[in-house]
């Protein structure tokens, strides 16, 4: 058994938004995705962190989640900007059960396991400290950490990985509500997606503030999870 993690998929099989249109980057995805994920065993768990259709009900995201619900092994999915199918976790449960989808479960408000090890994380968010959405994006960073500190605060002592949609710091931003938050229930690690084309550049890949960030967007892996664990 194995852990693994990628983000923002965006598979289009039950809409027209194909990400090709975007340039070489994304040629034939969906099948690099499938090829990919053949050589994971079913016992192995991946980690996704959000943007993973582009339908806009769950009606319309249902072959994108048939596809991830027969990719092999047991998967985690988070809540991406672009993830506008997402429900309450209750509708989103009957849905799954209702559809055969017995392999997807949902990190929101709470915390899964990888055997011994906390599964944690919430959507995160962007915000500029300047204009006119100032008081709104405060509103929605505050709810966020809010969201992280009850993903964290359910794992009690166990170790902690954390896994976001956002990323919380790159080159010349940094997201201290979240940052502090991290710090504070001492998780080892944090995964996030989002960045695509050239602003992957400035990702941070490495340690900050005792926390090994990783980016794991999908094009940024050239769609092969990113292995965690054994």
């Amino acid at each position: 058994m194995a852990l693994y993690t990628i983000g923002d998929l965006h598979l289009s099989l039950g809409s027209n938004k194909s990400m090709e249109v975007f340039g070489t980057a994304w040629e034939g995805y969906v099948e690099r995705l499938q090829e990919a994920f053949s050589r994971l065993q079913d016992g192995d768990v991946t980690v996704l962190c959000g943007d993973l259709s582009w339908g806009m009900s769950l009606e319309e995201s249902l072959e994108d989640l048939r596809f991830i619900d027969a990719l092999p092994g047991r998967k985690i999915l988070l809540k991406g900007n672009h993830d506008y199918w997402w429900n309450t976790a209750a509708k989103m449960k009957r849905f799954f059960a209702d559809n055969g989808l017995e392999t997807l479960e949902i990190l929101h408000n709470n915390c899964l396991w990888y055997g011994d090890v906390a599964l944690c994380g919430t959507r995160g968010w962007f915000y500029e400290l300047d204009g006119p959405e100032r008081a709104h994006n405060e509103k929605m960073i505050a709810r966020e950490a809010g969201r992280l500190r009850m993903s964290l605060v359910a794992a009690g002592s166990a170790p902690k990985l954390c896994f976001l949609h956002y990323p919380p710091i790159y080159q010349g931003y940094r997201c201290p509500e979240l940052l502090s938050v991290l710090a504070e229930y001492g998780v080892r690690a944090c995964y996030y997606g989002h960045l695509h084309g050239v602003v992957q550049r400035r990702a941070l890949e490495g340690q900050y503030g005792g926390v090994e960030y990783s980016l794991v967007a999908a094009d940024y892996l050239q769609f092969v999870p990113k292995k965690i664990c054994d």
